[in-house]
């Protein structure tokens, strides 16, 4: 049986951008892993990182870094999304770090704690001005509560989260850092000092020294991907290499004439007599039905998508003197350097980023793994 679509993941290209990172950063490295590693697969490139010199991985839900652990991983890993009715006490038993963003949270935690009879691993999470996540309102009360039961948790770190680190210019970047080192003090008033303090993102890891604290966190650089193209530079100007190469097969290859409408509501017709592809990989597969002014690598030759991006395909212009046949690969991004289109590519023809092209790509399309090179 031969795939119709795959995703082509480069391990080698995730440990190097972590050497990279850990070069820049000069504090130790969380590998944000998340969402399946932003659709790279969350178990391998888990154990990649590590591997690389990652020294914590970070997930948004309490599944993923259960399928952690139950695959032998043992590095620290803080869980950051763990809403209320979690199963707080599963997560102490497998020495999960916990987020505390809220009384709520960290009131069924102690109780959890006290269930174990095993102390919580915490990081209290802190809102600077992304206003999101983490303690707001009720910070006052907290220092207050936190003085009363802090010896039913271990109070590992303190952490919030950059709105705008990607536009290092905003005056929101540098008073999101002085909140964070005042709530930062709060604790420290109360004989409270997390051994870990970690703002830094992406974007701020790459450029902005003044935050990486005892630790950075780092999701989308450690796939190879920009964080922002226009605000800081493309993956190679910042020597990142992106890991994900998406490719297909041409279902059908064929020459039109003139004036033929392609795909749904007739909304594209060509210009000229010409040779169009049916690429079979569709908006069920997350290419962005959106998207518009992407397509594919062939032949050493850009094809522009053509015509609306249907569920399971869709047609790209490869041009009257294509010599592409049916049942060749068509890249559909990958790196740069081949001179076809990129996941940033992707994301401008969707009105989104590169994170959603990636992390879209759903799994009825296979993942395929180079190792890292020995």
């Amino acid at each position: 049986m031969i795939n119709r679509a795959e995703v082509v993941v480069d391990l080698n290209c995730i440990a190097m951008n972590i050497s990279k990172i850990r070069a820049v950063a000069g504090v130790p490295v969380m590998a944000v892993v998340k969402a399946d590693a932003y659709g790279h697969g969350l178990i391998l490139v888990a154990q990649t990182a590590i591997a690389a010199g990652a020294q914590w991985l970070g997930v948004a839900l309490l599944e993923e870094a259960f399928t952690l652990r139950a695959a032998g991983i043992q590095a620290p890993i803080l869980c950051w999304l763990a809403p209320p009715g979690s199963d707080y006490l599963a997560a102490i038993r497998s020495e999960i770090d916990l987020a505390v963003p809220s009384i709520q949270i960290y009131e069924e935690i102690v109780l959890a704690s006290q269930l174990a009879g095993k102390r919580a691993r915490i990081h209290i999470e802190v809102d600077t001005g992304m206003t999101r996540g983490g303690f707001l309102d009720e910070w006052e009360t907290f220092i207050d509560l936190l003085q009363a039961s802090r010896d039913d948790v271990e109070i590992i770190g303190i952490f919030s989260h950059f709105a705008r680190a990607d536009e290092p210019g905003a005056d929101q970047n540098s008073d999101q850092l002085k909140r964070f080192t005042q709530m930062s003090d709060d604790l420290n008033g109360i004989g409270i000092e997390p051994s870990l303090h970690h703002l830094s993102n992406s974007a701020a890891t790459l450029i902005d020294a003044a935050s990486h604290f005892d630790l950075v966190r780092v999701g989308i650089a450690m796939y190879g991907l920009t964080p922002d193209r226009e605000n800081l530079g493309s993956s190679n100007s910042l020597g990142l290499r992106p890991a994900m190469t998406l490719r297909a097969r041409l279902h059908l290859v064929k020459k039109v004439p003139s004036h033929s409408f392609v795909g749904y509501g007739a909304s594209f017709q060509t210009e000229r007599d010409t040779v169009i592809g049916v690429v079979a990989i569709g908006y069920a597969d997350g290419i962005p039905r959106i998207a518009t002014g992407a397509g594919v690598l062939t032949h050493g030759i850009k094809a522009p998508s053509v015509g609306r991006i249907s569920m399971d395909q869709f047609v790209v212009d490869l041009g009257p003197d294509s010599t592409a046949k049916a049942g060749e690969w068509v890249t559909i991004f990958s790196s740069s350097e081949d001179g076809g289109y990129t996941a940033d590519d992707w994301g401008k023809a969707s009105q989104s980023i590169n994170y959603e092209i990636v992390t879209r790509i759903g799994s009825r399309v296979p993942r395929l793994y180079l190792p890292v090179h020995s």
